[in-house]
């Protein structure tokens, strides 16, 4: 018997009698029995039992569906174009029906590898700053059971997954050495940290690329014993530069106002540098060494020196706005009155939020949040905190002081407190602003110097002023900052007040230019050949000058072109130039962010980690694991 118009072969017909089946899966069936005269039994090749189950002659929709519920998790593979189901089930030569032959399937693995597993867990770990042996948790390993993998891939022990990061981080260093290689400038940002009766001097490395993107990377962040004196300062940083290849490169190292670095780095200072006067702040305190020592150990001096030192734009604002303005404020009687009485009841309220859970309560039940305790070490603290304390009205805070058991605001310390915040918070905006990671060595001159709301307040304030003045002496005057921000297309030479000091700054731009050129001029490569002495001989010429370009031109057409950094590659000197000068950091934050960092890694549970913090912390600041395409802009 023959049924017509069926779709699927039917066991027991001659293969010339037999159409092929439909569909691009029809080999992972096999036909059982006819049902009736809409519906046939099959039976598919890849489940377990091979159970029957009902389909239409006309329609493949039901198996279709089948391999999609059941089978989704094997890569199916279409049939060969031409071949019958009868030639995958039904033997040619014989009469009857015959036994099915096993089908192969070609499906690639999809679990995950080794070493693609091993890469996983290890950005789990260093990015979420856990303890290695995470790797030994239970829980975890549960988890990674449920992930496909090869057969056989298992994840490692704890001893074996610590030397994997071994090799990690050495790889890691290989390739932030050969990156930095390829920089023609780099700058570097230096702080020492002390935790846990433990200090540790920190290195962060930032350069431009060719496509005009800001990166930055941790260099060090090693233990360091003894005395933090400045020529232990000292050749601990020349000894990273050296470990990383950065000798002629730096183009400076931005440090705090601390004076054991100010005076590491004008100690070791080569000669031929331009130097900025590096003075020493009044407050700085004076530097005990043991004389033994001293005399017992053989000289340093003249073995190594260090490239220039710019002091952190971020720590000299902050020094302004606290202790400037409270030698200003105690200056006069009547502010020093208001001032002190109001910063002691501000004290008082941090003080009763802060170590009682009840006074807490109080406090986050009118202001619906907690009161912030201004620190030493974190810069804007202390705006912020009075800052907070003011979001309370003056009607809702005096009843939370009485409740409290402190002493009430007046009418002219709540208002002096207002005011205070008015004239402080320019200054706030403005360390924030340089404190940034995409901000560059040209900020500061333009922050500092240009009609902003800074001047609109502090010109009221002659002293404030003052201090600025003489705290960015150095920077107000340095031809760095100049070309720096000149080069900054959206500051160029907007940033400056008078006609006078545009043409200065135009000028040294184009002497910049200048030099820059010359010392980068390419010998010009003739395809021809060359001709002999005799013939050049023959012939008589003026020398012809051998710059190319016209430097006033370039900086002209620089000056008038947009505000976009994109704009400098089509001036590649002025690109140059900005490369070169831009490269530094106005402040010292990244080193701080790597300290932020280690804070975590560095829990209490785990502060007995030898050199293997510094590992995992540098991994984990410069994102290793991370993978490259979701690396935000700026990260090695």
């Amino acid at each position: 018997i023959k049924e017509k118009n069926t779709s699927f072969n039917f066991s027991g017909f001659t293969l010339q009698d037999q159409p092929s089946l439909p569909g691009p899966y029809c080999h992972y069936f096999q036909f059982d029995s006819v049902k009736n005269d809409k519906n046939i039994s099959v039976r598919c090749t890849l489940c377990f039992g091979r159970k029957l189950f009902s389909a239409a002659k006309n329609s493949t929709s039901n198996l279709s569906k089948h391999l999609a519920n059941w089978n989704g998790n094997v890569k199916l593979t279409e049939s060969p174009t031409g071949i019958t189901a009868a030639a995958a089930n039904v033997d040619s030569t014989s009469d009857g029906p015959t036994a099915s032959k096993q089908v192969k399937i070609d499906v690639k693995p999809a679990g995950l590898g080794a070493a693609e597993l091993k890469k996983l867990v290890a950005g789990y770990v260093v990015e979420e700053m856990l303890p290695i042996s995470t790797v030994d948790s239970e829980s975890l390993r549960r988890i990674i059971d449920k992930i496909p993998t090869k057969r056989g891939v298992q994840l490692p022990q704890r001893k074996s997954f610590s030397e994997y990061l071994e090799r990690e981080y050495d790889i890691m260093n290989s390739n932030l050495k050969a990156t930095l290689e390829e920089a023609d400038f780099v700058s570097t940002t230096a702080d020492i940290w002390m935790v846990k009766n433990k200090s540790f001097l920190g290195v962060t490395v930032h350069w431009i690329n060719s496509a005009l993107q800001r990166n930055k990377a941790a260099l060090a962040c090693e233990r360091i014993k003894g005395s933090h004196i400045f020529d232990v300062i000292g050749a601990e940083i020349e000894e990273i530069h050296s470990t990383y290849g950065l000798h002629g490169k730096v183009v400076a190292t931005v440090t705090d106002n601390t004076s054991n670095f100010a005076k590491a780095f004008r100690m070791y200072q080569s000669c031929d540098l331009e130097s900025e006067s590096e003075k020493e702040d009044d407050e700085e305190e004076p530097t005990f060494t043991d004389v033994i020592n001293v005399l017992s150990a053989p000289s340093t001096e003249g073995q190594f020196s260090l490239p220039p030192h710019y002091r952190c734009a971020s720590h000299t604002i902050n020094l302004i706005s606290t202790s400037d303005v409270e030698k200003h404020l105690n200056s006069s009687a009547e502010t020093k009155s208001v001032y002190r009485s109001s910063m002691a009841k501000c004290s008082a309220l941090w003080t009763k939020a802060s170590r009682s859970t009840l006074a807490a309560e109080q406090v986050e039940d009118i202001s619906r949040r907690k009161l912030m305790v201004p620190t030493s070490t974190r810069w804007n603290s202390l705006y912020e905190a009075i800052t907070t304390i003011l979001t309370i009205p003056s009607n809702e805070l005096n009843p939370l002081c009485v409740k409290l058991g402190i002493k009430c605001f007046t009418e002219n310390e709540y208002q002096f407190l207002k005011e205070y915040i008015s004239v402080m918070k320019p200054l706030t905006v403005a360390l924030d602003i340089l404190q940034g990671d995409e901000c560059t060595y040209g900020a500061p001159l333009p922050t500092l110097t240009t009609h902003n709301k800074i001047h609109k307040f502090l010109d009221t304030s002659y002293c404030m002023l003052q201090a600025i003045k003489t705290r960015f002496n150095a920077v107000l005057e340095s031809q760095e900052g100049r070309l720096a921000a000149a080069t900054c297309p959206k500051f160029k030479l907007r940033w400056l007040r008078d006609e006078c000091s545009r043409v200065q700054v135009k000028e040294l731009l184009i002497t910049e230019c200048r030099t820059t050129a010359a010392a980068t001029a390419d010998v010009p490569q003739d395809s021809q050949t060359p001709a002999s002495p005799d013939q050049m001989d023959f012939f008589d010429f003026e020398i012809q000058p051998r710059e190319s370009f016209s430097a006033e031109n370039e900086v002209t057409d620089y000056i008038r072109s947009g505000h976009e950094l994109e704009i400098l590659n089509q001036f590649p000197t002025v690109k140059k130039i900005y490369m070169k000068y831009n490269t530094p950091t106005p402040s010292s934050a990244p080193v701080e962010r790597l300290f932020s960092l280690g804070g975590l890694v560095l829990s209490p549970k785990r502060n007995r980690l030898s050199d293997r913090f510094e590992k995992l912390l540098l991994m984990r600041y410069n994102h290793y694991f991370t993978p490259k395409e979701k690396k935000t802009s700026g990260k090695f």
